[in-house]
């Protein structure tokens, strides 16, 4: 089949986890002899923060540890979309797409294209912000892919798009996987943004105050921190370590003994059953977790089995001195969870739910190619 997905960004993970998962998918679907194609706005806001944080030498990083994938720069005021769209059976667009490039091709699909027209959303904003979500045109689409059913829901419930279907993140397990004999550099790692707000009470309770408390050799990585962010990671004895390239992630998971999940307030409060794609990808790596709360409505994963959950900073430092002095419960982890992952959540699994979609719309309009 020619896949054809418009994203954010296909290069930059800067402040951008779609492009984890993005990337997982288009690998395993190039692997699997599929055509894919990738367009990003030449002048995306990650990839502008990404160049202006490390420079022209961060695209030729993600080239070098991503030679199978590449995307083509665009601009949305003169992208040639008969050019784009050529050949093409599937066509997904992220929702961080600008509203007139979104109805363009939904009037593309209108017109005759035969093409399928999927949304895809990976976001809260249909809880956060509905009225920007509304201004969506996806009248034409063939439907909308939900990271969660909770989203997939508001979706149907609000009438966006024709049917909505569930399809999680998941870990790109070609990289996400444990790396053995790396040297223990410290007791715990973070990996993950300030959160513009939505979690910073969360994360002095969940992480910061119970790095302090129990004296642990702490890394914290991840970007826009503001200057009280950085103070806060001071103060509690953290290392802050700034901007991390996702592909490295798994190295660093290696050569710290535990990490932790604070979800943003949306998904611990309003947005039940979706993790994030951390999780996925921590648990891919072999790393006990211990997570602050969250409603694992869609038994994606065994909670006290597969990680440990903590219900107040009380109970993660518990949590945690367990986790770092107990090795039959670290090893228990760690198998539990990497079991759960291979079992039901790689990008391979993905896959497999996004053919077996497309197999049922082709069987709905005979001009489009039957996947192989």
């Amino acid at each position: 089949m020619r896949f054809v997905f418009f994203s954010h960004s296909l290069v930059s993970d800067w402040n951008h986890g779609n492009a984890h998962f993005l990337r997982g998918i288009v690998r395993e679907l190039v692997n699997r002899g599929h055509h894919v194609r990738v367009y990003e706005p030449k002048d995306g806001w990650s990839r502008r923060n990404l160049l202006a944080d490390r420079g022209e030498r961060a695209v030729e990083e993600f080239r070098e540890a991503f030679p199978t994938l590449d995307s083509h720069l665009y601009d949305p005021a003169t992208i040639d979309l008969d050019l784009a769209l050529d050949g093409a059976d599937v066509v997904i667009v992220h929702e961080w797409n600008d509203h007139d490039l979104i109805a363009r091709l939904g009037r593309r699909r209108a017109n005759g294209g035969r093409f399928r027209l999927l949304f895809h959303d990976t976001h809260h904003r249909t809880m956060s912000d509905p009225h920007a979500m509304a201004r969506y045109d996806l009248s034409a689409y063939d439907g909308v892919l939900a990271y969660g059913a909770v989203i997939a829901e508001i979706y149907r419930m609000m009438g966006w798009g024709r049917q909505a279907w569930v399809w999680h993140e998941a870990a790109d397990t070609a990289l996400f996987r444990p790396l053995e004999g790396r040297p223990v550099e410290g007791d715990l790692v973070w990996v993950g943004n300030w959160g513009d707000g939505e979690r910073s009470v969360e994360l002095g309770e969940f992480l910061l105050l119970p790095i302090r408390a129990l004296k642990l050799k702490a890394r914290i990585y991840g970007v826009r921190y503001p200057d009280d962010a950085r103070s806060a990671l001071m103060l509690s004895g953290a290392h802050y370590a700034g901007y991390l390239p996702n592909h490295l992630a798994p190295e660093a998971f290696a050569r710290f003994r535990a990490t932790v999940h604070v979800p943003r307030r949306y998904y611990s409060e309003s947005l039940p059953g979706i993790p994030t794609i951390r999780v996925f990808e921590a648990l891919a790596c072999g790393i006990p977790l211990v997570s602050s709360p969250w409603q694992d409505s869609e038994s994606l994963f065994r909670p006290g089995t597969d990680f440990l959950v903590a219900s107040d900073r009380a109970q993660m430092e518990s949590r945690l001195r367990d986790v770092l002095n107990d090795d039959g419960l670290r090893q228990s982890l760690i198998e539990h969870g990497l079991e759960t992952i291979r079992s039901r959540h790689t990008c391979a699994h993905r896959v497999d739910e996004l053919i077996g979609l497309c197999r049922s719309l082709a069987s709905e309009n005979p001009l489009l190619m039957e996947a192989r």
